[in-house]
């Protein structure tokens, strides 16, 4: 049986630019990726005991600190993750300032068969970007929820994507 996740992709328009918040994941393993690493705030959930949408907001407020703000919200299908993992996302259309944002943490041995454990954030960093930027900081299997939102908001731009290198 599949495991499943929700989570809250919140947008903003900023001069005609839609902008998302992702968050890049905590811990050892992420430390030294960004292209490739970033994710859509999110966590698990059982279906057959919690509703999507109620666990979306309960991860958003664990992994930033801060409750989902009120805005018009879109559904979008779940998706199949590469690692069999089934994704809800809701895109919210609301501004949130993340200056103070507080991941929570796990623990996790590291180094690893050192018998030493240590406390990580979920999330190390948020940031706000431009969905054309935010396409290559996304982990592969949530870009397709940026091509959702952007059939939601006709006319706004993706912005410039950020130089490589």
């Amino acid at each position: 049986m599949p495991k499943y996740s929700a989570g809250v992709l919140l947008h903003r328009h900023v001069d005609g630019v839609a902008e998302v918040l992702i968050g890049h994941p905590g811990g050892p393993f992420w430390a030294r990726k960004d292209d490739g690493a970033w994710s859509i705030p999110k966590g698990e959930y059982d279906p057959d005991t919690d509703d999507a949408w109620d666990a979306a907001r309960r991860e958003f407020a664990e992994e930033l600190g801060s409750d989902v703000p009120q805005g018009v919200r879109i559904e979008f299908d779940a998706v199949k993750q590469p690692s069999g993992k089934v994704l809800t996302v809701f895109a919210v259309e609301a501004d949130l300032d993340v200056t103070g944002a507080q991941s929570n943490t796990f623990t996790l041995e590291w180094p690893k068969g050192s018998g030493r454990m240590q406390e990580f954030p979920e999330l190390d960093r948020v940031g706000w970007f431009p969905v054309a930027r935010a396409r290559r900081k996304l982990l592969k299997g949530h870009v397709v929820f940026l091509d959702r939102l952007m059939a939601h908001l006709p006319g706004l731009d993706e912005g410039d994507p950020e130089p490589e290198g």
